[in-house]
């Protein structure tokens, strides 16, 4: 395993732009690695997404200079243990809810006696037994990314921002819309209020802000909001805008 880049441009304050990947095609997943993103997030919580298909995404993503990123389906040690073990460091935990739930996310990155993380050596993350040196650096290259999406969330979120090991508290806008009462409308101005509470209690415990966001111009504004990492929407958002809208142009 080499540096975690993605870790350590977050830590110095980078904004960086990324991108889902929901298709599970590793060929658009390799052509968008070349595409200019930051980073692109290998998403098996809302995809069909899992185990081998991990493998071939995080192997297309290899070839090009966006960091790998996985989002696991749900909070569990064992699904970011064959995640990281696949090769990816930097993991991002959905419906964080409150500061255990934090800790108990972070701790799934971690080799004991820091953490939960089942120890193997011949896995892809150590090129099979090759790099020698895999297991005493992993902890070090961990990257916890906890997602604030729910109104329990909110209410915790200070505490959660607190959590040693968090490196970045990303707000999902749509789960949170529609938990604040919301539903579909995400520039609620309860919503937005709460998106720049969340950036808020990020900065004042010095952890970065991320966010989905669903245009350019969104992404424009939520930067100069004070977040740092920004999800541009997903493969399949450009694959049918640029597909409808070139149908449009030619049907006239």
């Amino acid at each position: 395993m080499t540096d975690n880049a993605l870790k350590r441009r977050v830590r110095a304050g980078e904004t960086l732009y990324g991108c889902w990947l929901s298709l599970g095609a590793p060929l658009a997943a390799e052509a968008l690695s070349h595409a200019g993103f930051d980073f692109l997030v290998v998403d098996t919580e809302h995809s069909p997404i899992d185990g081998m298909d991990v493998v071939a995404m995080l192997q297309a993503l290899g070839n090009g200079a966006a960091a790998p990123v996985v989002r696991v389906a749900e909070n569990a040690a064992v699904r970011v243990k064959r995640a990281m073990d696949a090769g990816c460091a930097t993991i991002v935990f959905p419906a964080i809810n409150d500061a255990d739930e934090a800790r108990r996310a972070v701790a799934a990155t971690r080799y004991p006696p820091a953490g939960v993380r089942g120890v193997a050596g011949g896995v892809r993350a150590a090129r099979y037994g090759f790099d020698r040196d895999y297991v005493a650096r992993a902890n070090d290259e961990a990257c916890a990314i906890v997602q604030i999406e729910s109104a329990a969330a909110l209410a915790a979120v200070d505490a959660i921002a607190a959590v040693d090991g968090v490196d970045v508290l990303f707000v999902g806008p749509a789960d949170l819309a529609a938990s604040l009462g919301h539903l579909g409308a995400s520039g609620h101005a309860d919503v937005q209020t709460a998106i720049d509470r969340i950036a808020a209690a990020a900065r004042a415990h010095g952890k970065a802000a991320g966010i989905f966001a669903t245009s350019a111009a969104q992404a424009r504004d939520y930067a100069a909001r004070g977040f740092a990492l920004i999800a541009l929407a997903a493969d399949t958002t450009w694959l049918l805008q640029g597909a409808t809208a070139a149908l449009a142009q030619a049907r006239g």
